[in-house]
């Protein structure tokens, strides 16, 4: 019952109360074992871990204790995942709409003469509270390879969630 509880604050719901556990732990006792009881499940699920892995990570707990845990991870993984997508997605209500982008190559600057550097034009449309910003963006090959290498990040832990 009492990993439940914990499962439901974090999908949204009310966490476990002092109250109700206050015989059993001290107040920072309470405090740790409800900080790492929830960085478990979140970490077990956000890192997508073997269920031999999380039993591993719990295996100093009494055989009684690794059972509950185990059998809550396991079915509640996908209702844990779905809370902390949202989570990550309540950081920024902002959606990319559209985008553009030019080449151009700057043949000289003003304290350069000679220069022949390519330059990305990056226009984003991002839609932000129902109303649509435009961004604009200027970047070298180096700072258009570092915003690459994010995306790329990116999308391979979008991937990892699905």
């Amino acid at each position: 019952m009492f990993v439940h509880k914990i499962v439901d604050g974090i999908c949204g719901r009310a966490y476990p109360r002092y109250q109700d556990y206050g015989s059993i732990w001290s107040l920072s006792e309470w405090m740790e074992v409800l900080e790492e009881t929830a960085t478990y499940f979140k970490t077990a699920v956000g890192e997508n871990i073997s269920d031999e892995e999380a039993a591993q990570q719990i295996n100093e707990l009494n055989p009684n204790y690794q059972e509950a845990i185990t059998k809550c991870l396991k079915g509640r993984k996908e209702e844990i995942r779905n809370a902390l997508v949202e989570r990550v997605n309540a950081i920024s209500s902002a959606q990319l709409q559209d985008f553009d982008w030019q080449l151009k190559l700057a043949l000289s600057s003003d304290k350069i003469s000679m220069l022949q550097m390519p330059l990305l034009n990056l226009d984003l449309d991002v839609r932000e509270n129902g109303e649509i910003k435009p961004i604009s963006i200027e970047m070298n090959k180096e700072e258009l390879q570092n915003l690459i290498n994010a995306l790329e990040a990116a999308n391979k832990v979008v991937l990892q969630l699905k």
